[in-house]
């Protein structure tokens, strides 16, 4: 396993134990800028996620959110706002806040850990972006 991903495992893990299940993205994402992770790409529906750190660039393959040929639904930013306001007031799983982004026509996300921004993009170049606030989180012990 490279150091890339043994680090990426830590931070995901420290991550989620000081992450608030309401609120938690922020918290999540601090957690994750502290261990040397700058931005999280994320492809939708293959749920593809790439990380970027310190020590190189990870991808994860998650399960997909649709099977064969299928419509991309209309980038609808008011879903899309509707969708983080749900997730954020912790009412919806992560599986469920991609469904529900993709579902309001989000193809890729951008998370940005270093600028605190994340920028959801449309199939006919749309985008969103949300700013989240700098919140402190306890210092992780890692390489």
């Amino acid at each position: 396993m490279s150091k890339a991903i043994e680090n990426l495992i830590q931070a995901q893990k420290f991550a989620m134990s000081i992450r608030p299940k309401v609120g938690g993205f922020p918290y999540l994402a601090e957690a994750l800028r502290q261990f040397g992770i700058t931005r999280n790409v994320w492809q939708l529906p293959s749920c593809q996620s790439v990380y970027l750190t310190k020590y190189g660039a990870v991808v994860t393959q998650g399960s997909p959110l649709l099977n064969g040929t299928n419509d991309i639904p209309l980038f609808n930013q008011e879903k899309l706002i509707l969708a983080l306001r749900t997730d954020q007031a912790g009412k919806s799983t992560f599986p469920e806040f991609l469904k529900n982004t993709w579902e309001a026509g989000v193809i890729s996300y951008d998370a940005d850990f270093e600028k605190r921004k994340v920028t959801y993009f449309g199939v006919l170049g749309e985008s969103y972006v949300e700013e989240y606030a700098f919140v402190e989180v306890p210092s992780a012990k890692h390489s």
